[in-house]
């Protein structure tokens, strides 16, 4: 059950980022990514159309992003999103717990009910505050 939730909460705040990355720069806003972030995902991307016996999404390079420089992201890009997140701390604190159990729970591991009610603590705030 963690596990969906978690995987449409990382969807989720990728279609947040997204959608304020088309709005302030344009259909070319992959061209304007941080260029480290930018390297690693066009690098992931390229591995993965390599394996052409996987099939799926390939096209949209944020998907190529880590969950952890998702939050780097936003910050580079802090003009597009400081009306909406309340802080820079508020948003690596939030995000840096959640990558933590996501990574444990991705490479299957099994959280305590505590970490649940964390996690689930944590992304009803992210969705009180930003309103995804």
């Amino acid at each position: 059950r963690l596990y969906a939730v978690l995987f449409c909460f990382e969807n989720e705040i990728r279609d947040f980022i997204r959608d304020a990355l088309i709005e302030n720069d344009g259909p070319d806003w992959q061209e304007k990514l941080p260029p480290k972030i930018k390297e690693f995902a066009e690098n992931r991307k390229d591995a993965a159309l390599k394996d052409t016996w996987l099939e799926g999404e390939k096209a949209d390079l944020l998907g190529f992003v880590d969950f952890g420089q998702l939050a780097q992201l936003v910050i580079a890009k802090w003009d597009h999103f400081k009306d909406v997140v309340p802080s820079q701390h508020w948003l690596k604190q939030r995000m840096d717990e959640i990558e933590k159990a996501r990574n444990f729970i991705a490479h299957n591991r099994m959280l305590l009910p505590s970490e649940f009610q964390r996690l689930y603590m944590y992304i009803a705030d992210w969705n009180r505050v930003i309103g995804l």
